[in-house]
């Protein structure tokens, strides 16, 4: 049971855990069939529809912020200020889209005769794994990394673990560090119970109905096609699912962007920085890493693949999403957690340079509340010795300040260039020998021609 022996074992571990062949769908060469791999699960977009239905999920409302459209008006030019919609997420079961992807986790595990569930997850996916476990009457184990090495947690962090336990389900609280994998690893073991990871077909093809009823919502109501879905970016699950089923609803010119909250400097699995972020996802720590090697998760190949739909990545700071949280309280009298307003504050600021007659949608909310609450965070964040400024969002340094924008024409977002991402999924193929199939499928993983492939893999 040393750390080595088992990750030795983890493609096993995994495989009885999913009860999924992932050697089936590898292709010679570096690549695998991905539309396969979805295609196995073997439910139709109208099965996860009454799925989620019967679970009280779905069919979230789509709102018109107009009060904060007109506030972005006030810093745009004439003619211009996009119209901002929200889909208000955190009216599901659990208070947010990831119960779109327990209930097909959970689904499929009651199915296959599972006792219990285990998910690793410090997010919102635990409490929806836990809800989902207990109208099913399934055992429930989620794995957090919630503390430093002091025992100092986060306090959004213990939010989310008081939310799994008042659903029925264990929580196993650690500290940062490597050994998230390895007791995720053991339990599924020695438990025998069903990996609900956010990264199986269930779990993608759980958020496709979210951005199907954005298309249909808004085909209903506007009679077109949102110009841009804005998507908060952690894992790319969200993302990759929401771009899937507004796809599959015709929605085809719809741009699909990536938000992230800029952590640039700050290293995820370091102990000394763990404390000094302001936000637990949605953040450049997992946004970039997920982007780039999707491979990375906990099962051998991952279904979020968020590359292969983004159009876009836009950056916002953390006062940044602090000043859209209070003013989308203050405006709209909607009180709403972090994750989802991390793409509000890019909506905000893109919306200054569209035009007025287009349409921004921000594919989701997510509840708050105790520790989730941004005082709570604010608080945290000043015990932590970081300096709150109000001035320039931009020349935010995390880790040492939070800067507010000291006006709202001063709330704007960096882009990341695509094929800079692009070069960084590259490099791990530097010492490989490509054959035509492989540039192929690096084709459709990167979203460009294979002669733009071979182009980036002569920069790298």
């Amino acid at each position: 049971m040393s750390y080595q022996d088992v990750m030795n074992r983890k493609q096993d571990i995994m495989r009885q855990a999913l009860r999924m062949d992932y050697e089936a769908f590898e292709d010679p060469g570096i690549g695998f069939d991905y539309e396969k791999m979805m295609a196995s699960s073997g439910y139709t977009l109208d099965d996860v529809i009454r799925i989620q239905k019967e679970n009280n999920i779905g069919n979230t409302p789509l709102i018109e912020l107009k009060r904060l459209s007109a506030y972005a008006r006030k810093f745009a030019e004439p003619g211009y200020g996009a119209r901002i919609f929200l889909k208000d997420e955190a009216q599901n079961l659990s208070g947010s889209f990831k119960a779109r992807r327990a209930a097909m986790a959970i689904h499929q595990a009651k199915k296959l005769g599972f006792k219990g569930v285990i998910a690793a997850t410090s997010g919102n996916y635990g409490a929806a794994v836990a809800a989902l476990a207990a109208r099913e009457g399934l055992k429930c184990i989620i794995v957090q990394e919630c503390y430093d090495s002091n025992g100092v947690g986060q306090p959004e962090i213990i939010e989310k673990a008081r939310a799994c336990q008042a659903y029925g389900a264990d929580v196993v609280q650690l500290s940062v560090g490597p050994e998230l994998f390895y007791q995720f690893l053991m339990l599924l073991e020695e438990t025998g119970y069903f990996n609900a990871s956010l990264y199986s077909p269930y779990g993608i093809m759980g958020i496709e109905t979210l951005g199907y009823e954005i298309a249909q919502d808004m085909m209903k109501e506007e009679h077109k096609y949102p110009e841009v879905v804005i998507c908060t970016n952690a894992g790319g699950g969200n993302l990759t699912g929401t771009a899937r089923g507004l796809k599959k609803a015709g929605a085809l010119e719809t741009k699909i962007m990536a938000a992230s909250v800029d952590l640039t400097g700050l290293h995820m699995a370091s102990d000394h920085d763990f404390n000094l972020k302001s936000f637990t996802t949605g953040h450049t720590g997992f946004g970039i890493p997920f982007t780039t090697f999707p491979d990375r998760s906990d099962v051998p190949r991952s279904a979020a693949r968020p590359l292969r739909y983004m159009d876009g990545y836009g950056l916002v700071n953390q006062g940044s999403v602090f000043f859209i949280t209070e003013a989308l309280a203050l405006l709209e009298g909607m009180e709403r957690g972090p994750a989802g307003n991390t793409s509000l504050a890019l909506a905000f600021s893109m919306a200054t340079s569209m035009k007025e007659d287009e349409i921004i949608v921000v594919q989701e909310t997510e509840y708050t509340g105790a520790g989730k609450h941004m005082n709570a965070q604010i608080s945290f964040a000043m015990d932590r010795g970081i300096n709150l400024v109000l001035g320039n969002p931009l020349n935010e340094k995390p880790g040492t300040n939070l800067i507010f924008p000291s006006s709202a024409s001063m709330l704007k977002h960096k882009d990341i260039p695509l094929d800079q991402l692009r070069l960084s999924y590259l490099k791990r193929y530097k010492d490989v020998m490509l054959f035509e199939e492989d540039y192929q499928y690096l084709a459709l993983e990167l979203n460009i021609t294979k002669d733009k492939v071979k182009a980036l893999m002569e920069e790298r």
